[in-house]
């Protein structure tokens, strides 16, 4: 008779615990899952509070400049009203479908789901519905959650959880961070119609990113209508009669305040750690309580595992289930006769839903010198074919960083329309050690934007190692 409950005990029902517990039960482990919100909070961050509603609220954004720009296209007639209900409805229909798919698969695999909180009171005991559950093994997946600094006033601030259900609708809304977060919500919120002000106390946004990109980025979303004020810092938020009243201090020393009827706080997002056990039973924590895990993602503690925003490695949602593949490799074997997998953080690709969009792969111009030598820098700018008609005045930035001794492309960036959708093919080529040479001799497709990252024939500039 076993010793154990369960092989398996997954805390967390976000993108790594659920992907982590359907395929170690496929195989054959006895798994359970707990997940605090239920079947209503399966997906984790990225289906409740992250990138699918995100997603959905930056399509809903577009299409104001949508309607105004089709006038160039022949199309006639006023452009219909915003319905903020309507939008929040549609989005709630959704994750529940989507939280619903989450459990069929969790239960078809033979995974018992428990709706509630579980705490670790051991190596291999989790508390949890009010019983001791014994797990040969168990995986922390327990995610991440907003962080807030403490200031003067932060019982009025909103962290990003909460902003799809906002009501009413911000007619002016402050937004604090400088992230991709932050940044992403100031587009979208502008594009919905609010008054939008976005402060951040860094020099320019989207710090680790390209410099050209960042600055390039920050110019399209002023464009666009986003009041963005740098080197600004929040010191106090006090409710007023008109709302709530910011007061703001810049790098000099200068003082002034704002209005708003609501101040989004974006301003990072820590691992969700605390109450879990972690520390009482001999996990160690490191900065900012990320669990420390090795190459195969164990802790200190042999029978605990953690994958995922838990451990702020790389906080993506695809990044946390490729992780938790590694882990029911190491448990269970990997399958059909395949080597075990093991991560690799290189060229992993990213978007970021600015309006313009933001893709990247690779390593920037800054940083790219510092693992690879020489670098030489190609790099196009232009105004698309659509905006010939449509009236716009945006413009798309593409750009690549080719090492200099193997000619292999190292850095690939671009803002416009669909950066996303566009990078993630040449991310492929880049893990497979794409050159320059290769992307010079691949025919485009035209007339794409696409196109531009296998004609740019002169480079810009070279940097030195």
């Amino acid at each position: 008779m076993s010793d154990v409950d369960v092989d398996l005990f997954v805390m967390g029902g976000g993108s790594g615990g659920v992907r982590a517990a359907r395929m170690a039960a496929q195989r054959g482990a006895r798994v359970m899952l707990a997940e605090q919100g239920g079947t209503a909070g399966l997906g984790g961050t990225c289906v409740n509070l992250g990138c699918i509603p995100k997603k959905l609220y930056s399509y809903a954004a577009h299409y104001a400049e949508a309607f105004e720009e089709s006038h160039g296209f022949g199309w006639e007639g006023r452009a219909p009203s915003f319905n903020w209900g309507t939008l929040k409805a549609n989005r709630r229909r959704e994750i529940s479908r989507l939280n619903g798919v989450y459990a069929k698969l969790l239960t078809g695999a033979g995974v018992e789901v428990i709706n509630a909180r579980a705490r670790l009171v051991g190596a291999q005991q989790v508390e949890v519905d009010g019983r001791i559950v014994k797990a040969r093994h168990i995986l922390v997946a327990t995610g991440g959650t907003p962080f807030v600094p403490e200031i003067a006033g932060r019982e009025h601030v909103l962290v990003s959880d909460a902003i799809f259900d906002l009501d009413p609708f911000p007619q002016r809304l402050v937004i604090v961070g400088g992230g991709y977060i932050a940044s992403e919500f100031a587009s979208i919120f502008n594009g919905l119609g609010a008054q939008v002000t976005q402060l951040y106390r860094g020099e320019q946004i989207l710090r680790g990113f390209d410099e050209e990109v960042r600055h390039f980025v920050a110019a399209e979303m002023r464009k666009n209508g986003v009041d963005l004020r740098l080197s600004a810092d929040v010191t106090s938020i006090t409710k007023v009669p008109q709302g709530l009243d910011i007061a703001i201090r810049d790098n000099a020393g200068n003082t002034s305040t704002l209005l708003a009827d609501a101040v989004l706080y974006a301003t990072g997002r820590v691992p969700n750690v605390r109450g879990i056990g972690l520390e009482e039973v001999g996990v160690k924590l490191g900065w900012g309580g990320a669990v420390e895990v090795d190459d195969n993602f164990r802790t200190i503690v042999p029978s605990i595992y953690a994958v995922g925003d838990v451990t702020d490695r790389i906080q993506l949602t695809p990044v946390a289930l490729a992780e938790a593949m590694v882990v029911v490799d190491q448990l269970y074997g990997p399958t059909h006769g395949k080597a075990a997998r093991c991560m690799n953080y290189e060229f992993i690709p990213t978007a970021v839903f600015t309006h313009p969009n933001i893709g990247m792969v690779g390593h920037s111009e800054q940083d790219a010198p510092t693992h690879y030598g020489a670098v030489t820098i190609y790099r196009s700018e232009f105004r698309a074919l659509k905006h010939t008609l449509s009236g716009s005045s945006e413009r798309t930035l593409m750009k690549l960083v080719v090492e200099d001794a193997t000619d292999r492309v190292v850095g690939l960036h671009m803002v416009g329309p669909d950066a996303g959708e566009i990078v993630q093919g040449f991310a492929v080529a880049m893990k497979a050690g794409a050159t320059k040479a290769i992307f010079d001799s691949t025919i485009g497709i035209h007339p794409t934007a696409a196109e531009e990252f296998v004609t740019m024939r002169e480079p810009v500039r070279t940097v030195p190692a």
